[in-house]
């Protein structure tokens, strides 16, 4: 990422400098966080969306640090839900810590997210990332209310993880344009954000059963836990009713048997499940290339272009 390498070397003291406190305990576990940082695709999506539509600045570094907070936040108390040791081959903050740590971690994050916006007056700001706090935490309540009757459709299937996963990527691309003042661009990226972040979600749900042609060692993991993917949704839809009762059984009633789960991942993929998350996921990627073409060429716009590409390209 040539175009923001400055910018993302630089953000990490200005990450760190966001979290820290007095407390010595929550300056430990806070550096223990940043440490194991992973990709910070959120953080580049600010900066890129900043550089494509003028310059970051020091409110780019600002928009950068509420996202990161806010996606930090909603992991460690997504690993205190989940009851997760683990996180990227890491220990979890609730792991090393217990969890009532671990909360009060991640709601300190979102004081920080309040504080720091109200100190730089960044009310624009403060309101994007407010609207995605809402919207992850009704996401994640529609998805839990769906799963228990397993009667998700393609269309509450989408309205979930446009909320869940989608929102906070929308809010990264809409935040970078408005950290340089271009808020004539403020829907245009909000929409590519939210069209990327879907592309994104499918592409995880497609982990769960492989790849086309590679097909590889499929993990049943979101059929264990009972969530409607893409790839289940449509074949639940499109397949006869023979297929479509095995399915509902084995994901309501077998969703502790290894065979039935793997029967179930293979049905999946027989019945053309993955090809058409597949398409999906391509038809919104290009939806979202598509929306930034009219803008200048530019160093960000390819490396931005890049960064979808990898979305749907990534291989964990």
């Amino acid at each position: 990422m040539a175009p923001i390498q400055v910018e993302m070397t630089q953000f990490e003291d200005h990450f760190r400098e966001t979290m820290r406190s007095d407390v010595s305990l929550l300056d430990k576990v806070t550096h223990y966080i940043v440490k194991r940082k992973g990709k910070q695709m959120r953080p580049m999506f600010v900066f890129l969306s900043a550089k494509l539509l003028g310059e970051s600045n020091i409110t780019t570094f600002d928009a950068a640090s509420l996202v990161e907070l806010l996606h930090t936040a909603t992991l460690v108390h997504d690993d205190v839900v989940d009851d997760a040791n683990e996180r990227r081959g890491f220990f979890s903050v609730n792991a090393l810590w217990k969890n009532k740590i671990a909360v009060l971690v991640g709601d300190y994050m979102l004081s920080r997210i309040l504080l720091l916006s109200i100190e730089k007056n960044n009310t624009d700001l403060l309101g994007v990332v407010a609207r995605a706090v809402r919207e992850m935490s009704e996401g994640e309540l529609l998805q839990i209310e769906k799963a228990r009757r397993l009667d998700i459709t393609e269309e509450i299937y989408f309205e979930v993880i446009r909320k869940k996963t989608a929102s906070l990527i929308s809010t990264c691309c809409e935040a970078g344009a408005i950290s340089v003042g271009a808020h004539e661009h403020r829907a245009r990226m909000k929409e590519f954000g939210e069209l990327v972040g879907l592309a994104f979600q499918i592409k995880d749900d497609i982990f769960d059963y492989g790849s086309p042609g590679n097909i590889g060692k499929p993990t049943g993991i979101d059929i264990r836990e009972q969530k409607m993917t893409l790839p289940l949704i449509y074949t639940i839809n499109h397949a006869g009713s023979e297929i479509r009762s095995e399915l509902i059984n084995i994901v309501r009633n077998h969703n502790d048997n290894s065979k039935k789960i793997a029967r179930a991942v293979d049905l999946v993929i027989k019945n053309g499940g993955i090809e058409y998350a597949f398409e999906r996921m391509n038809e919104l990627a290009q939806k979202a290339i598509n929306l930034i073409e009219p803008l200048p060429e530019s160093d960000a716009k390819k490396s931005l272009i890049g960064l979808v590409h990898y979305t749907i390209n990534r291989d964990k």
